[in-house]
């Protein structure tokens, strides 16, 4: 993931997580993704960052206009 300086973050579902391990599952779950074309608004801090790396191959991030 490239480094993003904005307070607030965009990620989007592209991947289906089907089959993948649980906890995969809910870690996208708690970032509020559940269908594909999802997306949501984060903000740009370290407990999300992490989430997100967790499940980078399901998502793409950008920046928060």
């Amino acid at each position: 993931m490239q480094n993003i300086n904005t307070p607030k973050i965009k990620v989007t579902l592209l991947r289906s997580f089907a089959g993948r391990s649980e906890s995969q599952r809910r870690t996208l779950v708690s970032l509020g993704l559940s269908k594909i074309g999802s997306s949501r608004v984060l903000p740009n801090v370290n407990p999300i960052l992490g989430q997100v790396n967790k499940v980078i191959q399901f998502i793409r991030v950008e920046p928060a206009e």
